[in-house]
């Protein structure tokens, strides 16, 4: 059995200032760090030793990754990285601030934007646009690690991260939209050699 652990980024920049990041490449605050090294000592404390690492061409989990495996006393793990799990792209709203943008546009439809499986904000993705992206990459390239019984780390963004939580965790399009992953916390599946998720926890 192996397990697989998905990790958000810590917080960012844009996350303190309430803003839409998709795919700008921000930085990590000193929250941030000190979350994806709580993240590591957590892992550590579980006693999970890491094969594999996957994460994105966004430096914010990228960072996230890196402080994590150091905390875990686990540097050094061969890792992939690549757009297909990058936050999804937000568009016209990138750089603009969440609590505005919901006075402008009103707070239903910036719910909407922001947790509906199929609505795109303006020129930007929606959550079923970074699934097509996201999981085809997961089923390729990370699920036959774990189906190898190898330990396997998604350093990751919420709707990335998002996207193959609701696959593994067969959740309706419905459902998704209350689905929050929340920063610097690793969420562990236990994965059966079949691919199949047959626990859950959080650290």
């Amino acid at each position: 059995m192996a397990k697989l652990i998905l990790l958000r980024h810590g917080q960012s920049t844009w996350n303190l200032e309430n803003r839409f990041t998709g795919w700008i490449d921000v930085p990590l605050t000193e929250m941030g760090e000190k979350e994806a090294a709580e993240a590591g000592k957590k892992i550590r404390l579980a006693g999970i030793h890491i094969d594999e690492a996957f994460t994105s061409v966004l430096k914010r989990a990228q960072d996230t990754l890196t402080i994590c495996l150091r905390a875990a006393g686990q540097e050094g793990v061969p890792t992939q990285y690549s757009e297909a799990v990058n936050e999804r792209h937000y568009g016209d709203l990138q750089g603009l601030n969440k609590a505005e943008t919901a006075e402008k546009f009103g707070d239903a439809q910036v719910k909407q934007w922001r947790r509906s499986y199929d609505v795109r904000p303006p020129k930007g993705e929606s959550l079923k646009d970074t699934a097509a992206r996201t999981l085809p990459y997961y089923e390729s390239q990370i699920l036959p690690h774990l189906k190898a019984g190898r330990n396997v780390i998604i350093s990751a963004h919420g709707n990335s991260l998002r996207a193959i939580a609701m696959k593994l965790d067969n959740l309706t399009e419905e459902q998704v939209i209350e689905l929050n992953i929340p920063n610097g916390v690793p969420i562990v599946y236990d994965i059966d050699p079949n691919g199949n998720p047959i626990a859950k926890t959080e650290l």
